[in-house]
């Protein structure tokens, strides 16, 4: 059976090795009933540590959720990658301001058995850390240098993820008793800087007492060089507009801070076998299949999944059937909208604009090699692992008698292209084979960690070594060096920075990570009352005002029965982009598009409030960072709530997040 792990994030072993290790992980779930007898031998210890990593990732299941323990797509779906969910926080109809509409992230009030919460998952790293010297003279000394390496790493984790949502929170670093009057476990709200200086302790901490790699019988765990890499994505948040008033400032050291970590991390990992997988798009599409539970150089960070039927302690893959239209028994897939259609690069690295070339009625034409593998569009070959599902998908749909539609081989949706990244081509079509898949997921991959050099490099205003690095990213999938990859000459820091944006809305696509970049940068709006103007320095526009769209493929005549007019039509149209023909194929879709498709809007639109009226985008600016929740706030009085929200007595918050 396969073992649920993540590589240099997550392991846990099976559930069903032993009955006494699955007494012992049941009883670990009320998260109080563990003592000091873990220490007595390394099995045990083992055990526990398992059942933390368990306890953070065991819902990480589709690429596009965020936030350890919990892992929702709420944030994803509130970005451009995503249409149709309108959550609340991009909802105009909605304003959130007050305690009760705050993240709940922080955590619940205490039961009987305390939650698996992010400073309940704190506690259990720290108690390892208090007590392993003291209580563990069983253990040797290397098992305890990786155990404390691995706490380290997850308690750092924690406050990170705990510091994206909320800015500064209480830090505690030692097994705390839950108690409503002891006036020593009163921590209150430490700075961003303060919790940023923990974090990064924790990181140095872990990146010295953990390997390099383990041996096969342990991959999956945390490395030193994950460690650094972490470091690299702490830095670049605080180095970011979101934390740092000073962030237009080139000599800011917190940009230097950040760039010197991106680049220890690539040293250590480059040195450990690590590296961008393959030198084509094609193996940029495998490498997510490819290596199965075992090493893949491009993941620092990987959820590895179980194909088996859900079982105790099994996790599958949500993602490929959630993303599989109908015919393939899928979920009905995701609707790519219009905006990621024309957001890829052509063929030649070029924006697609109309002065380049582009026409978006032709979207599948001259494009970016990574589009053919991120979509899935009318005429393109999806297999399967069965032979007798179609492996070509059909997106159109034509009217007839009037008013009534049909769909192509049942597929409604609201795109004529829709995603495909991450996929297995020999996974199984059958229900039980796409809901239990076992594609993994990277949740850091080495591109990123180019991607977070280059921003460091365009934010200091050093904009040939930035170019160097998208460069890479870049001539990884096939794309010509000629004029910088396409990028061509870029005339500021601010055109550089927001080039490094743009390589990663189109190399980390439904990646979990967009939202976190526009949050950062705060991309949403610009607020000059809140210091916020970094839309109109970066020349974007802010995503506030638009709304996710959709197109369909519509036959061109109106029938009167509904039969398929295009069955014959169709012929045998396979586009395949790792075909010698490729070109060909694309040429011969064309020619199917102009003699038959039209394309209209969707019926209703793809954002709608309850009555189909078209919502826009409107995220503001007290959201970039949550106050803290009814709950957190009451059972713990003394602590501030955040600037632009009111508490649970509803006076304005004064917890300033950019201290």
């Amino acid at each position: 059976m396969k073992k649920i792990k993540i590589c240099c994030f997550l392991i846990m072993a099976t559930f069903l090795v032993t009955g006494c290790k699955k007494e012992f992980l049941e009883d670990m779930k009320s998260f109080d009933k563990y003592d000091e007898s873990i220490f007595a031998n390394e099995v045990l210890t083992g055990w526990y540590i398992d059942r933390l990593y368990y306890d953070c990732f065991s819902a990480y299941r589709s690429p596009i959720v965020s936030l350890v323990g919990t892992y929702n797509d709420t944030r994803s779906r509130s970005t451009e990658e995503i249409g149709g969910t309108v959550t609340d926080l991009i909802n105009s109809q909605k304003t959130l301001e007050n305690a009760n509409q705050a993240d709940g992230y922080y955590g619940r009030a205490l039961g009987a058995n305390a939650n698996n919460d992010p400073y309940n998952r704190i506690r259990t790293a720290n108690f390892l850390l208090q007590k392993i010297d003291e209580k563990g003279q069983a253990l040797s000394e290397e098992f305890k240098k990786k155990a404390r390496g691995q706490m380290y790493f997850l308690r750092g984790l924690q406050y990170f993820e705990l510091m994206r949502v909320y800015g500064g929170v209480p830090i505690v670093l030692t097994a705390e008793n839950a108690s409503a009057d002891d006036p020593a476990i009163q921590h209150p709200r430490a700075t961003p800087s303060e919790v940023v200086a923990q974090i990064v302790a924790d990181f140095d901490l872990a990146a010295e007492l953990l390997p390099p790699t383990w041996g096969s019988g342990d991959y999956g765990r945390f490395t030193s060089g994950a460690a650094l890499a972490m470091k690299s994505r702490v830095l670049l948040t605080y180095a970011s507009p979101l934390f740092n008033a000073d962030w237009d400032n080139p000599g800011n050291d917190r940009w230097q801070k950040a760039l010197d970590a991106g680049l220890a991390a690539e040293t250590a990992l480059t040195s450990a076998g690590y590296g961008l997988y393959g030198s084509s798009a094609k193996d940029w599409a495998e490498m997510w299949y490819k290596n199965d539970n075992s090493f893949n150089k491009e993941a620092i960070m990987v959820q590895l999944l179980s194909k088996e039927v859900a079982s105790s302690g099994i996790i599958s893959n949500g993602w490929e059937r959630s993303i599989r239209v109908s015919k393939q028994t899928g979920g009905g897939g995701i609707s790519a909208p219009k905006e990621m259609v024309d957001l890829f690069p052509l063929a030649d690295g070029k924006r697609p604009t109309i002065a380049n070339g582009y026409d978006s009625a032709h979207f599948f034409m001259n494009r970016d090699p990574r589009f053919y593998r991120t979509f899935a569009f009318s005429g393109m070959k999806w297999p399967v692992k069965e032979a007798d599902v179609p492996a070509v998908i059909w997106l159109y749909r034509w009217m007839y008698n009037g008013d009534k539609k049909a769909y192509s081989d049942g597929n409604q949706v609201n795109s004529p292209v829709v995603v495909r990244k991450m996929t297995n081509p020999s996974g199984s079509s059958t229900v039980d084979g796409l809901a239990y898949s076992g594609t993994d997921i990277m949740e850091y991959r080495y591109a990123e960690l180019l991607l977070n050099i280059a921003e460091c490099y365009a934010a200091k205003g050093d904009v040939s070594n930035a170019l160097v690095y998208l460069g890479k990213i870049r001539k990884r999938v096939g794309i010509s060096e000629s004029n910088n990859y396409g990028i061509g000459t870029l005339a500021s820091k601010y055109a550089a920075i927001e080039a490094c944006l743009y390589e990663r809305r189109v190399e980390l696509a439904y990646e979990g990570k967009r939202f976190w970049d526009a949050q950062r940068w705060m991309l949403y709006n610009d607020d000059a009352g809140a210091g916020n103007n970094t839309c109109e320095k970066l020349g974007v526009a802010p995503i506030n005002g638009t709304a996710r769209t959709g197109r369909l493929w519509q036959y061109k005549t109106i029938l009167g029965n509904n039969t398929d007019p295009l069955t014959a039509a169709r012929g045998t149209i396979s586009i395949d982009p790792d075909a010698a023909d490729f070109t060909a194929q694309l040429d011969q879709l064309k020619t199917f598009f102009d003699d038959n498709i039209t394309i209209v809007n969707t019926d209703q639109p793809v954002d709608k409030d309850g009555s189909g009226n078209p919502l826009f985008i409107s995220f503001r600016q007290n959201y970039y960072i949550s106050g803290l929740n009814n709950t957190a706030l009451s059972l713990n009085p003394w602590l501030q709530q955040t600037i632009g929200w009111n508490d649970y007595s509803g006076a304005p918050g004064t917890f300033n997040y950019r201290q």
